[in-house]
Parts: structure tokens; sequence; C-alpha cells
């Protein structure tokens, strides 16, 4: 809109407002500003407030707000993409190049592993690993780092702590963290490191690495009953790990700590990479800890504490989540070097330029992919996936397989970046089950011929446009002990037929139905239909389509399949309490290590018991026996034999249906930059950038309103409405005239 325009609307508010009957000349000029562009020169459908137009803002999304984002307990992927730029483990990924490397992040170094043996004596680095009785990682940091500003860390004049004796008349004022007056930070140390190493063992925290991590970490299975003979005789709300020592974790020096490893692991170091080794002061804990918080949802789980370069500052579930800045942050800057071709794509553009370049980020709640899609088009998301309904509009597929963007998207001046990423999903049954589950040969039979019958080639092609590639066993492309070919093939679900994977036929998957006691899907014993039970979540069209496909592949064994939908969170109650029958789930690997793989079904990480991820609780001694070996040794021919014997037991006793590995589609706009797909790193925000003008004017342009229909309608209006006024302006003035008349 016009600046004189601007002015008319706004005198014609006043003269309304003085006036209580305007001229109908006022009224029409009124109601035809009113159907133009806004005064601020904002788009109409522009969900943002005005002001943030040229502001260095990245708009996303998320389905179902993140269930924990304390980092002793946070291990799903839509946690981590917020506790990644909050938390800073001592490690990360470098960003650029590949393979992936580990670089130092707030560490100083990478620490070098010290083996120890039983009598305490040091041994050389090519020590045999049967020697090695303890690995030592001392861990130094940088001096200078601070934690984002917090109440937690505000004191008195008398060096008390302003805020962690809260009484109930101070709790009445109190309902998000924003609500504290006041906010302070202190240095990073290394003991704050080792608390949070001792978070993992607390009783009531439940740590999902706690099974993984106490086969590693010296005496934390100990340490953990410490804790919870502490718990149990208490006063208070607040355990303080500071009073109990743990010689798996101890503090060297004001920025030094050791870690002390069982034998030898060296995946530890990728482990230093993730939020679960991030700091976590003790003011922070012992704040969150008192009574009344927790009920408004003022906890370590909802207003994480961190030293990285963003903060939560927003956290409503129900409509956006925020990240800002964070004014403590200590500093770094972008790559200097990377692959070959990164620096003509523009990925070193930024070299040594300071980090990092978005201030902030928000997350908007979108519970269904088709008006997100559209905000995408419409540029008001800055990235986006591609679902199955939007897929052919976005990108096709030519005849040798290769993706490339559709005219529409190339227009827009849209991007695309794929890979097949360090993932898989699985269809998983619940070895706890007493009718899927167990070690029984009937049981194995039932499972094995579920395994062939449901066709997961067909899933691919129907549910992801052909984005993946059906998995033969749980390791990913990519990751040491992959084989792919006829080399990988499983040969309990695949048969190889001229060179060629071929699915076994269905008569086998009937005929192993049978020898496990349901011929045509009837039970022996009871002479009545299988009925089998498939634990997921998922609404809208999509969701429907895929539970009528699953029920479909299950009717072509005879067995009847109930699908019983719920919330996610409601899901990981159910696979924590080991209710759930079947389910199908994914796994993002943590490091590029095939132990990150192969953990999700060794026995000693349950979920169910012990809250591991080993979602199936699949168990078998050979297996474990096997990964014990495998974990600790160098990748070679020998560590290639040890896992080959490992997928086929896996294979044969088929806790999992290995389902697929994705292969990602990421569409951008061309204001969005620094774009380079990292499987590994979990802290990639801070290397992104917007251009905002640019992203501004094409919104603009993109989203220009259509207002001929408007126009027209005013006019169809207009035309009926003014002779329908002066018609009944004359009708109230003819009486009048006949008066004067008689009177004369």
């Amino acid at each position: 809109m016009l600046p004189y325009q601007c002015q008319e609307l706004n005198q014609l508010k006043s003269n309304n407002k003085a006036n209580l009957k305007p001229r109908r000349r006022d009224w029409i000029s009124l109601v035809f500003l009113l159907f133009l562009t806004g005064c601020d020169g904002q788009s109409w459908n522009n969900p943002y407030p005005v002001q943030e137009r040229f502001e260095n803002i990245l708009y996303s999304s998320f389905s179902e707000r993140p269930n924990h984002l304390d980092p002793a307990r946070s291990y799903s992927s839509n946690e981590v993409e917020f506790t990644g730029q909050i938390y800073e483990p001592p490690l990360q990924y470098h960003y650029l190049k590949r393979p992936y490397e580990l670089i130092p992040l707030t560490a100083s170094r990478i620490p070098k592993p010290v083996y120890i043996d039983k009598k305490g004596k040091r041994l050389p680095a090519n020590a045999s690993v049967k020697d090695i009785a303890y690995t030592l990682y001392d861990i130094q940091i940088r001096k200078g780092i601070r934690f984002q500003p917090h109440p937690a860390f505000v004191k008195t004049e008398n060096n008390e702590f302003l805020y962690h004796q809260l009484d109930k008349e101070q709790l009445t004022s109190i309902y998000t963290l924003s609500d504290f007056n006041q906010t302070d930070s202190r240095e990073l140390t290394a003991a704050d490191y080792v608390y949070q190493i001792k978070r993992l063992a607390h009783p009531k925290l439940h740590s999902p690495i706690y099974g993984l991590m106490s086969a590693y970490i010296a005496d934390l299975v100990p340490y953990a009953k410490k804790l919870k003979q502490a718990a149990d005789n208490m006063e208070g709300h607040y355990l303080d790990l500071n009073k109990y020592d743990f010689d798996g974790a101890s503090v060297i020096n004001k920025y030094t700590y050791r870690i002390k490893i069982k034998g030898k692991y060296p995946q530890m170091l990728y482990w230093l990479t993730m939020p679960f080794f991030a700091p976590i002061p003790w003011e922070a804990d012992r704040f969150y800890s008192q009574p009344g918080l927790e009920e408004k949802n003022i906890t370590l789980n909802w207003y994480p504490v961190g030293t990285g370069p963003y903060m939560l500052t927003v956290n409503n579930p129900n409509l956006q989540m925020v990240l800002e800045k964070n004014p403590n942050f200590h500093g770094e800057t972008y790559p200097t070097e990377g692959m070959p071709g990164d620096q003509e794509s523009g990925l070193l553009a930024d070299a040594g330029k300071p980090l990092p370049f978005i201030d902030k980020v928000v997350y908007t709640l979108e519970k269904e992919n088709i008006p997100y899609w559209n905000k995408f088009l419409q540029g008001y998301y800055d990235v986006s996936g591609i679902s199955s309904d939007s897929f052919d509009q976005a990108v096709n597929i030519g005849a040798g397989g290769e993706a490339e963007l559709t005219d529409e998207m190339k227009e827009k001046g849209i991007e695309l970046k794929t890979g097949i990423g360090t993932s898989i999903y699985y269809f998983g049954f619940n070895m706890m089950d007493p009718v899927i589950g167990g070690k029984s040969n009937d049981a194995r039979k039932l499972r094995q011929a579920i395994s062939i019958a449901l066709d997961f080639e067909e899933f691919i092609s129907i549910f992801l446009n052909g984005r993946g590639i059906a998995a033969q066993g749980p390791i990913a492309p990519g990751i040491f002990g992959y084989r792919s070919g006829n080399e990988g093939i499983n040969p309990v679900v695949y048969k190889s037929e001229n060179g060629k994977q071929q699915r076994r036929d269905l008569a086998e998957a009937k005929q192993l139905l049978s020898e496990a006691g349901y011929p045509d899907g009837i039970s022996k014993k009871t002479g009545k239909p299988l009925l089998l039970h498939f634990d997921t979540t998922g609404s809208g069209p999509d969701s429907k389509a895929r539970f009528d496909w699953m029920r479909k592949q299950f009717r072509k064994l005879g067995i009847q399949l109930v699908i019983r939908n719920t919330t996610y969170n409601r899901f990981q109650e159910k696979m924590l309490k080991g209710t759930s029958q079947m389910f199908m789930w994914g796994w993002n690997a943590d490091y590029p290590d095939p132990e990150n793989f192969l953990f999700l079904l060794y026995g000693p990480n349950k979920k169910a018991e012990l809250n591991g991820e080993n979602a199936v609780n699949y168990s078998n001694k050979e297996f474990d026996r096997l990964f014990i070996k495998m974990k600790d040794m160098d990748n070679g021919p020998e560590r290639q034999k040890v896992i080959d014997r490992m997928i086929e037991i896996v294979r044969i006793d088929a806790p999992w249906i290995w389902g697929f590995f994705p292969k990602s589609f990421a569409l951008s706009h061309q204001w969005y930059g620094n774009s380079k797909p990292n499987f590994m790193a979990n802290n990639t925000l801070k290397f992104k950038k917007i251009d905002p003008v640019l992203r501004y004017q094409l919104r603009q342009e993109w989203n220009q309103p259509i207002l001929w229909p408007i126009m027209f309608l005013v006019i169809v209006i207009i035309a009926v409405i003014i002779p329908a006024i002066i018609l009944f302006v004359r009708k109230e003035h003819k009486p009048a005239l006949i008066s004067e008349v008689n009177k004369s």
C-alpha cells in the first residue's frame, strides 16, 4: 500500500471515532482500502510478525513435542534436533569432511587412550586387547566457556543462591522460566562433565544408555546401587551427586577430567560427541529439583541449560518452540577446509567466519504434511522434506533411477540434496511375547514366514516413491561390515536367481507357517485364526493406507492383524514395559561404526528390562559373546568375519524384519546456505545461513494477492447497494414534498 493510502485510512479511522455517521463516500473508500495489501507491505498470507521480515530467522516445524530435553534421557531424533544445538559435549564431527572425522568442540584436543593392565601398569599403544584391564581418557576442556544465562546461577550479596529455596508464595507468580526476574552464568569446568556422567546412573532418570554404558564405564553399576540407596534414604527432593565420588569419571583439575573404561572400547570417542556426555551444572540440577516446579513444567526436560550456540527461549508444544542465539556463546568459526567440490559449490565461502550465522529459529507446530508443504512453496518454511503426496510435484525420476527437480521447483530456485542415510527402519517382533517371541523353532519359523510375506520392496515403491533400499541385515551402507549385492543377501528371505536378488515365494512362507503350527493361519492347538497385534503411531490418509497395506500382507498368510494406533509418547511407554507385540521403528546411527547397529540386538541392552535400545528384547548367547569380541576389534578381515557370523545368527532368529535403509531427499530455498547432508553430526544448525532480504523479496513475488475477484465483488456490491440507497433516500423525502404541496 502506498503511504498516502495509509494516511487516508488512518484519517478515516479517526473520523469514524469522532463522527458516528460518516459520509457514504468515506465508507466506500474505507471498504476499498481494506481490501488492499496491509500498510506494512506484508503479504496477506504471511503467518509471521511484520517486524521479522528482514531478521536473520530460520523457520522450521515440529509435529509432536520432544518428550525429553534432559541430556541424560534424550535419545530420539526429534529431541536431539534441539539438544544438539544447546548442549556441547567435548567432541564433534567435522561438518564438511568425509569419511566422518572427529574434532574438538569444548575439548582442547582429541584425547588419546591410555591402556592399563590388571596391576595398574601402563601398557603400550599396541597392547593386546586381552592384556588391557582399563582404558583411561583424560579430557582437557578450553578455558573461558560460559553457560547460558539462567536463574539457577543467581546469587545474593551474601553469596547465597537466590532461587534455590523457593517457597509457595514465590511460586504463585512463577509459570514459566522467563518469570524469574534475574539470570546469571558461570564458567564451564571439568566437574560439570563429571556431574552429567554421574547422572547416567541416577535412579530416577532411567537413562536409555545406562544399560550399555554399564558394560564399559568402570564401576557404573555399583555407583548406581550407591545412588539408589542414597535416594531411598534421603530427605528432600535433591540427590546431590557431588557427595558421591565415582571412579568411572573423576576430576583431575579445574579443566581436566578422566573417564575410566573397562577393557578397550575405541567407540567411546564417538559417544563423546553426543549430548549424553555434555556438561550439566549442579546448580541447575538443584534448582529444578525444588517442589512445585515440576508441576509447572519447569524442569531440565523442558528448559535445558547449556553452553552451545543456542538456547531454548520458548517451549509451547501447542504452538511454537524457539531457539535463540546464546549471548554467552564462546565462539567458533566456520571450517576452512572440506572435500573436493565443496569450494566450487560455495560451501567454503564463509571459511573462518564466526558462528552461528542464524540468530533465531522458530519451530511451529505442524501436524499435517500438506499445510507444511504449501507453506514451504510459499517461502514460509526454509527447508522441507518430501512427503509421498508431494513427491511427484517436486521430483522426477529418470529412466536410470536418478532423481531431479521438476520445472516448478527449478523455477523457484529450490535445491535438492539426496543421500542414503546411516539409518534403518525395521519391523520388530517383541521376543518377550508368548506368541511371536521366544527361542522355540515354532516361533522362529512364524517370524521367518512373516519376514518373507512382508514385501518391503513394495512398501518402498508405494509409500516412499522408491526412496530407500530393502535391508538384508542391520548394518547400513557406508558402515564397515555392510555387504552389498549377492554377497550380502539374506538367505532366509531372499534367493539369488541369475545373479539377481529375489524374494522367496509366498508358498515357502506358508510352508514355514504350517511348520510353526498355523496352517493357513489357523492354530493347530485351538483351531482359531491366528490374531496378531501391531502397535504404531500415525494419523491421516497416509497412515490409513499404510495400515491397510500391512493388513493385506498378513492376510496373504491367513493371519488377522489388529492395528493399535496411539501417540508416540504412549508408544514409547509400551516399548519400555514390553507390552507391544509387533511394531515398526527406526534407528539413526549415533556414530559410524557397526557396533552402533549391532548393539540394537545385544541382550544386555534390552529396552523392557534395562531401558536400553534393544527394542525387541532379543537375547542370544552366541551373538552376545561375539558382540563383546567384535566391539573392541579394529576394522579388518577378522572383524568382518565376526560380523558376518553375528548377522547370520540374527537372520535365522529373525527378531526383525530388516525393513529398509531410507534415502533422504531434502529441499531448501535459494536463500538457505551452507547446506550439506551430515548424517552423524547433530549440531549442524550453527553452520547454516539465511539471506533474509532475498527471502522477503521472493515471498512478496510468490504471494501477490489476486485482487480482481475481490474488486469485481466490490463493484457488484456497489452496483446493487448504491441504487438501493438512492431509492431509499427518495422514499424518505417523498412524503415531505407531498406535505409541502398540500400546505400551499
